[in-house]
This record gives structure tokens, C-alpha cells and sequence, in this order.
């Protein structure tokens, strides 16, 4: 099976001041569709850098990168906009949600930018809401929605393009323990209906829901360790409700 995502000597350099800082150090990597992958490591490990440039936001300085068979680095900006916009769907740790505008029309953003009629964003977006627990939710502003169902939207929102791939930064870093067991749960479910997940966490309670754990030191893998995932629904079965809590 070909690897959706293949990185082969890939370095990424950055002027600061009047020195260079090298975030990632001739990293080779590969993912195989359908996994679900927990990147790991310090502040300055290179790990967000890392998804910056599996996500088609950055280039790297050297090496060479491969998503579904496309040669990724040898692409200008606009073609890396619209691989980032067919294949991949971003949720981050912050929600990134815009905030006079409802749940409905949050999802329906990357659709703005693909050949689709408003019948068929308002369709999409309302199934992707719909699948993640917030169908009776989608007129709410997000200051009208919690943390975890910020989250949620956001989710959708990286759904409605039906990507082959979800990068998650920190997608739990600004939630509560049960919130972000129930991200965590809603992400194992995608994955099992064959979307790749990587999540970039510092947070070995998250990564231990992956079934592959990378560890990155200082701009390279220093450790890639096959699990059992934990299971977020059982996690979520065993901890006390809201209500006894």
C-alpha cells in the first residue's frame, strides 16, 4: 500500500535575529492511510513545524515530501491551496472559529472555495454538524456553544471537504479532562471509518488514544512506538457524569 504521507530528508530552517534555527533536521517519516498517529514532544521538538508542513502551510527547505503519491515540495502556493483544500481538514487547539457567524456557516467555509452550490455547502455542513452530536446547534454562535462544542464545530468545519486526512493541533489543550476525552472519542470514530488522524499533543493521556506514537527531540524522530489505543468510549463510560460529578 503506498504510504499517504512519505518524508524523506526533510529539513526546515528559520532566520531568527542573526542566527538560524533549525526545526527540523533531515526527518524521514511515513504514514500509512488510516492510521491514527500521536506526534509528541517538547517546545522546539519540531513538531508543529512538522504538521505545518504535512498541512501544505509551509514548504521545506530540504528533502522531500509526498502526500497520496504528489510530490508536495515541488508545488507553488496556489497548488498547495488546493491539496490543502481536497485532502486535508485542520482542527487546532484555539477552535478558530469566527465569532459573529453561526455554526451552520462555520462549516461551510472551505466550501467557499470549491465549485459547490450554497444548496449542497448548507447540505454538507448541516450531515458533518449532524455527525458530530450538533444538529440542534447550528444557528448557535460560538459564544452560544462550550468549549467541547466549539470544538465540535470544528471538527465538522475539517469534515465538510470529506479530507482524507485530519491534523489536530493540541485539540484538547483548551478543554476540560471530560471534553477532551469526548474529542478524543469522536476522533477514534473518524479514524475508524478510515480517515488518517495525526495529533500534535505534549500530552501522553491524549497520545495514548493513537495507535502509534512518534516522539520528536529537537527536529527529529527519536522514538516511533506501535500501541493499543485506548478506547475514548470506554474511558468516557467509566468516568462519573457531569451531573454526579
Amino acid at each position: 500500500m503506498e504510504p499517504l504521507i512519505r518524508c524523506e530528508g526533510l529539513g526546515k530552517d528559520y532566520a531568527v535575529g542573526g542566527s538560524v534555527v533549525h526545526a527540523l533536521r533531515a526527518l524521514s517519516l511515513q504514514v500509512q492511510p488510516g492510521e491514527f498517529v500521536a506526534v509528541m514532544g517538547p517546545s522546539g521538538s519540531g513538531k508543529s513545524t512538522f504538521m505545518n508542513v504535512v498541512g501544505c502551510l509551509d514548504k521545506p527547505t530540504t528533502g522531500h515530501y509526498w502526500l497520496a503519491g504528489e510530490a508536495v515540495d515541488a508545488m507553488d502556493r496556489d497548488e498547495l491551496a488546493v491539496i490543502r483544500n481536497r485532502r486535508i481538514g485542520f482542527v487546532f487547539q484555539q477552535f478558530n472559529l469566527l465569532a459573529r457567524t453561526s455554526a451552520l456557516d462555520n462549516v461551510e467555509l472551505p466550501l467557499l472555495y470549491s465549485d459547490v452550490s450554497k444548496a449542497q455547502r448548507h447540505e454538507r455542513a448541516r450531515r458533518r454538524l449532524q455527525q458530530v452530536g450538533l444538529g440542534e446547534r447550528m444557528g448557535h454562535h460560538p459564544a452560544q456553544l462550550s468549549g467541547g462544542q466549539q470544538q465540535r464545530v470544528a471538527i465538522a468545519r475539517a469534515l465538510v471537504n470529506d479530507p482524507s486526512l485530519i491534523l489536530a493541533d493540541e485539540p484538547t489543550g483548551a478543554l476540560d479532562s471530560r471534553t477532551s476525552v469526548e474529542v478524543m472519542a469522536l476522533l477514534q470514530d473518524l479514524n475508524r471509518e478510515g480517515i488518517t488522524v495525526i495529533v500534535v499533543t505534549h500530552e501522553p493521556d491524549v497520545a495514548a488514544f493513537a495507535s502509534r506514537s512518534v516522539l520528536f527531540r529537537d527536529g527529529r524522530v527519536v522514538s516511533d512506538t506501535r500501541q493499543t489505543p485506548r478506547d475514548a468510549r470506554r474511558v468516557l463510560a467509566e468516568m462519573p457524569s457531569p451531573a454526579d460529578a
